[in-house]
């Protein structure tokens, strides 16, 4: 879930040039301004290399610049990601544990990270190409889990997005009822540790 999560096919014709590309990207970041926050229910479908659903899923997804995140899979195992702007915590109640990371280094690996990232340092990871509607993000990282992210719009709202990763495993996720934060939504971007839980914490030690 984790590696699906932390979310671009891209195809790169040779006939665009490196100036397409960055007014692609420049467009992208332009329209992620006019969505610093955002919640939202969502509908997941994972398909295989096959193309065969290998699974199905619904939950509350929410983002608020810079570097918050909350997801929230209720359907059919409950599992939550939760980046308060410094720290990524993961929750499996099933398993009743708790993993936490370092977020940059957590999230900065995935093409998610770019729709919570607005600095520079960050956008040169990625190359962008335009499709439509939708915008495809590819790592220049040859290293990471997830291949590629698409994110596509309608009327200047972000409607889909889909993450490609290196077992040939596309997680497609659907949004709806999509709003703005409100001042009690922030709330979801604080993860409180449940009781009598296992703390697997990954952050570097030298950091706290």
């Amino acid at each position: 879930m984790k590696k699906r999560l932390c979310a671009v096919l891209l195809a790169s014709p040779l006939l665009f040039s490196a100036a397409v590309f960055a007014d692609d990207a420049q467009q992208l970041r332009d329209k992620l301004i006019g969505t610093a926050s955002l919640k939202a229910d969502f509908k997941q479908t994972v398909t295989d290399v096959n193309k065969k659903v290998i699974q199905t899923g619904s939950g509350i997804f929410a983002l608020a610049y810079p570097n918050q995140f909350y997801w929230h899979l209720t359907q059919p195992d409950e599992s939550q990601i939760v980046a308060d702007g410094k720290d990524l915590w993961i929750y499996n109640p099933f398993a009743e544990e708790v993993v936490i990371m370092d977020f940059a280094e957590a999230i900065n690996a995935s093409p998610i990270a770019l729709l919570v990232h607005r600095d520079d340092a960050t956008w040169s990871q990625y190359a962008v190409t335009k499709q439509q509607d939708c915008y495809e993000i590819k790592p220049k990282a040859i290293d990471s889990g997830i291949l590629s992210v698409k994110v596509c719009f309608k009327n200047a709202q972000l409607a889909n997005f889909n993450v490609a990763d290196d077992k040939g495993n596309l997680s497609q996720f659907d949004l709806s009822n999509q709003q703005a934060i409100t001042d009690k939504d922030k709330a979801l971007f604080s993860f409180v540790l449940p009781d009598n839980v296992d703390v697997d914490d990954q952050r570097r030690k030298t950091a706290h």
